[in-house]
């Protein structure tokens, strides 16, 4: 371990943290370009065989820009989108940006860090950064924003030059350290610790974005929100948003398991989408889709009596078609993502002659994500980690995500040497407690990179 890693761990003050040198290379989970081609006519992608985990050099820092110490990373789906160079591989991004020259040419390399979430400690600051410090405990933004570029200061995401850090640009969160734009952190809740942290910002933003902010389905009190996948990272947010705005969450899920965790996080109704007829792989036809969109309608009505307001669906192909169809007449069906396909097929009578809207949304600007980490800071939103991993097990806690089979959010060890750590307002934490902090981590629960749960594949 490196000097300026074994003072942070020690507990070093920021002055000691800025007199350690930072280290010229760290040990990161990363992708080689020369693999792009290596799963041509595999049918199974795994990502275990991309995914590497070694020492990559420390990039030039830019003067807006800090280096963070990651003590806790943790996985999202982009980084098997990464490791699966799908629907192209990431190293495409990467040219593009470094063909702007000056500090962009450095992500064109022959790796990619891969990781778009990370909790940690600023250990150096950029000459331009004006509101952190070395020593500051921070959250990680995946949103990078050109703050010169107009479009930035009335929605960030609108912006040309808006990217997803550690998938469309190098240096992610999945390693010992990182390189990000200072307007990318926010100041971690001190009642968690970093592994919980560390899984928050990316789909409890885009769920915020999708669902409360001014950008999205600006759900109200009593809105009944279906919500697809509702255990996922994305999904047992979404439950815990639409509870807090008085709303009525129907959760799908895809097997007993699953639906017994999403009561667990309180939500009203939840539905097994293989007792209405929606497992197996029979081809999604239009008359299947509306065939499949009365049955789960028939049944949101049994338990509800009326139609869902909203419809969030991040799973795609396999679903939109239903979100269209059983949404009520003038609803709203929000999408930010595609993990089954993205060539979406639905009937647009159902659309047009009822009025129904789509609305797409993708992660969230600043000012959203910095609503959705006060709500953490007060208790109001808890996290939702399922398994933890250390960062040299990076396939392993990847691949439980790529095949789905994990609940929430599975994070990943990066400095922090063993869990529990980094909590300093432990008043605020007894206050909330235990079990509403770790909702997905009770008896029974994914416990860790080779609990029971994994290995018997619990979908």
């Amino acid at each position: 371990m490196d000097s300026l890693a074994e003072a942070l761990l020690a507990g070093a003050d920021a002055e000691e943290l800025e007199r350690r040198e930072l280290p010229d290379e760290y040990l990161a989970a990363h992708l080689r370009a020369e693999d792009v081609g290596m799963f041509e006519g595999a049918e199974d992608k795994d990502v275990r065989r991309s995914l590497r985990f070694g020492t990559v050099a420390m990039p030039d820092l830019a003067p807006d820009e800090v280096v963070v110490a990651v003590m806790a990373s943790s996985i999202n789906y982009n980084t098997v989108w990464s490791a699966t160079f799908e629907p192209v591989p990431t190293f495409e991004f990467l040219k593009r940006y470094g063909r702007q020259g000056g500090f962009a040419a450095r992500h064109d390399l022959p790796y990619q860090v891969v990781g778009s979430d990370a909790a940690g400690v600023v250990v150096r600051v950029g000459a331009g950064v004006r509101r952190w410090r070395v020593g500051d405990h921070v959250v990680v933004s995946c949103v990078q924003v050109d703050e010169q570029e107009p479009a930035t200061h009335a929605d960030a995401m609108l912006g040309t030059e808006q990217r997803i850090w550690g998938y469309e640009t190098n240096f992610g969160g999945l390693a010992h350290y990182t390189v990000v734009r200072a307007s990318q952190l926010l100041p971690k809740p001190a009642h968690l610790t970093w592994e919980e942290a560390s899984g928050v910002l990316l789909t409890a933003a885009t769920s915020y974005r999708m669902l409360v902010g001014d950008n999205g389905a600006r759900i109200k009190q009593g809105d009944i929100v279906l919500i697809w996948g509702a255990t996922g990272g994305l999904g047992a947010f979404a439950v815990q948003m639409v509870k807090n705005a008085g709303g009525v969450p129907i959760g799908v899920v895809s097997s007993p398991r699953k639906a017994e965790v999403l009561r667990r996080l309180g939500c009203d109704v939840v539905i097994d989408r293989n007792e209405i007829g929606m497992g197996g792989d029979a081809p999604l036809t239009p008359q299947r889709t509306v065939e499949l969109g009365k049955r789960l309608g028939r049944e949101i009505r049994r338990q509800v009596g009326e139609d869902p307001h909203v419809v969030f669906d991040y799973i795609g192909r396999a679903t939109f078609g239903i979100s269209v169809f059983v949404v009520r007449k003038g609803g709203v069906v929000v999408t930010c993502g595609s993990s089954t396909g993205y060539d979406h097929h639905f009937d647009n009578r159902y659309l047009w002659m009822n009025l129904k809207r789509i609305v797409g949304s993708h992660a969230a600007n600043l000012q959203e994500q910095a609503e959705c980490n006060r709500l953490f800071r007060l208790g109001f939103l808890s996290p939702i980690v399922s398994a933890v991993y250390p960062l040299e097990q990076i396939g392993e806690a990847a691949r439980l995500v790529q095949q789905n089979r994990h609940i929430g959010k599975v994070g990943v060890l990066c400095l922090a040497p063993e869990e529990g750590l980094g909590v300093t307002d432990p008043v605020m934490r007894a206050k909330i407690g235990e079990e509403r902090l770790n909702p997905l981590r009770g008896p029974g629960n994914f416990a860790g990179p080779l609990s029971s749960a994994v290995l018997e594949g619990v979908g």
